[in-house]
């Protein structure tokens, strides 16, 4: 029992300072544990970014914590689930504008064009919806008068009112399928340069070239891994228009959403039906052995780039500021705002039609478009239409059937 008495008993040195020296000591000259570990966080954010810019040769996604995790967790969904794609993050669905079948969307790139639309709807659609709101307010708050006069009860504003339908039509200048140049993209490739010469600073103080190695190495794995063309493949999975059909499309959030986006087609663009339809939902989807094997390499060389940066045991605060720098890129890539043209689809609007009175609207669009209006009524009232509403459409149908009746005579005349 001795012995363990003595053990128990010993004299220790007691010594406040002992953490706050380790402490210091970790953030003054940070171990090489730490930038090895921070490289192991944050995966899903830059499957995000390259979501975002990936479809062309140059994918310009910074180097930053959590390419290690991404490139690891990459060759799994290459091998087991065949893209590289994410799902879509926002849920909406694609009405076809002649026959009303709706389809629901699993598309990336459709998805994040519904979630940014308020950022590019243009001010035209923001005034209409803004006066719809303001018309809805105004009369509640004048019913609230009548049924409780002198209360002097303000009726809260509504979030929104009515149904707000924008048309647009694919644009004839710009390619469709292809990414598009914005801040988003420029912004990578100056924050590499940025990053690249972050790292030089130790080789011109010290001479240690390690920073450097790491910071070109990472960040030539990382555009490879951006011009990646399967990218492109699953972005767009979709046929073109090119003349051979005249599809009109709606995109909305559904029934009770405050906007929907028309696309008159015109035989020109893409196929948005496909496209909803998502590269990961197509029967035997596709991935070439390429890609596959380019995958797994890269997922490799990202592991032994790991370990090579566990050897720096100098000049540390600089590959995390690289990193650091890198991550604050990515957060603003795979967050960001984007406009269609961005995103492969570019739109030019042309009309917007909105009323206070969803199937108002409805019936507006009809009468300009023709099956356009009728193909939203199985979304936005999917029950049985009151007897005075089947003759409106019913008139709307007759106008349509005069209008062309008169044009038949005409066209025949010409030939």
């Amino acid at each position: 029992m001795a012995p363990v008495l003595d053990f128990i008993f010993q004299r220790r040195d007691f010594n406040t300072s002992t953490p706050a020296d380790a402490f210091s000591q970790e953030w003054s000259q940070p171990s090489n544990y730490a930038f090895t570990i921070l490289l192991l966080l944050g995966g899903d954010l830059i499957n995000r970014a390259l979501a975002q810019l990936a479809g062309g040769w140059i994918t310009p996604v910074a180097f930053s914590f959590g390419w290690v995790s991404y490139a690891t967790a990459s060759v799994c969904a290459a091998l087991g689930e065949y893209r590289l794609m994410p799902s879509a993050d926002t849920g909406c669905c694609i009405i076809n504008g002649k026959n009303g079948y709706v389809r629901g969307n699993n598309s990336w790139v459709l998805g994040r064009m519904m979630r940014d639309y308020e950022y590019w709807m243009g001010k035209t659609v923001a005034d209409k919806t803004e006066s719809l709101i303001e018309t809805r307010w105004k009369f509640e708050q004048e019913k609230e008068n009548r049924e409780y006069p002198g209360s002097n009860i303000t009726v809260p504003r509504p979030a929104q009112a009515g149904l707000v339908v924008s048309i647009w039509k694919p644009s004839q200048k710009l390619a469709h399928g292809e990414p598009g140049h914005d801040i988003l993209h420029w912004s990578g490739l100056i924050v590499t340069v940025i990053q690249l010469g972050v790292a030089c600073i130790p080789l011109g103080l010290t001479g240690d070239w390690g920073v450097l190695l790491i910071t070109g190495g990472a960040t030539l794995l990382c555009y490879f891994t951006g011009a990646l063309q399967q990218w492109k493949i699953e972005k767009w999975a979709c046929r073109r228009l090119d003349g051979r059909s005249n599809k009109n499309f709606v995109m909305t959030r559904g029934n009770g959403a405050q906007h929907a986006i028309a696309i008159i087609s015109d035989g020109h663009g893409l196929d948005l039906e496909d496209l909803a339809t998502g590269f990961a939902n197509v029967d035997s989807p596709t991935i070439s052995l390429f890609s596959q094997l380019s995958v797994i390499v890269l997922g490799i060389l990202w592991v032994a780039l790991l370990i090579t940066a566990s050897g720096l045991t100098d000049d540390s605060w600089y590959l995390i500021a690289v990193g650091g720098i890198g991550m604050l890129q990515n957060i603003f890539v795979a967050g960001w705002k984007r406009t269609p043209d961005a995103y492969g689809i570019p739109l030019e609007f042309v009309d917007v039609i909105g009323e206070a009175k969803v199937m108002n609207t409805l019936m507006e669009l009809e009468k300009r478009y023709e099956k356009l209006g009728k193909s939203m009524l199985g979304t936005f009232f999917p029950g049985d239409l009151r007897e005075n509403e089947i003759a409106q459409w019913a008139a709307i149908a007759a106008e349509w059937k005069e209008k062309k009746d008169a044009v038949k005579p005409v066209e025949a005349k010409n030939h």
